[in-house]
């Protein structure tokens, strides 16, 4: 998994981090089962301190997305159970009510705005059919 960090963005770095993870599993980029990178190299990778990486693992796990086995790593964890289910709906209720808001204050009609989600689930689609397509061509 690559991640791509902005300086500029205002964002906390352990919160992009988090977001990107959460990305990749929602396209099918990242699959339930399969390791994150480990802390330490990722830190050095993105020239970030190793407690930055742990925060976003630590963040990802108290959401139930991924899972940590002790001297191995942290996986990515199938989101099947109901509670779950109704914990990520909050979160997704709460990420909707957050671009809802900046519609608003970018002046986005909303007939625009429904367009706009129309087209980025049919890109999300895509990019999962050509991930799907790619795994099986691996295999």
């Amino acid at each position: 998994m690559l991640f791509q960090i902005s300086y500029k963005s205002g964002k906390p770095i352990y919160l992009q981090l988090v977001d990107q993870v959460k990305a990749a599993a929602a396209s099918g980029a990242l699959r339930a089962g399969e390791a994150l990178p480990s802390i330490r190299p990722l830190a050095e990778e993105l020239r970030v301190n190793r407690n930055t990486v742990a925060k976003a693992y630590s963040e990802l796990e108290n959401l139930g997305i991924v899972e940590t086995q002790p001297g191995r790593g942290c996986f990515l964890k199938s989101n099947n159970g109901a509670l779950r289910k109704d914990a990520r709906r909050k979160l997704l209720i709460t990420e909707i009510d957050q671009a809802l808001v900046q519609a608003h204050h970018l002046q986005v009609p909303r007939e625009e705005l429904l367009e706009l989600i129309q087209e980025r689930l049919e890109a999300l689609e895509e990019k999962r059919r050509v991930n799907k397509e790619t795994k099986n061509e691996e295999a």
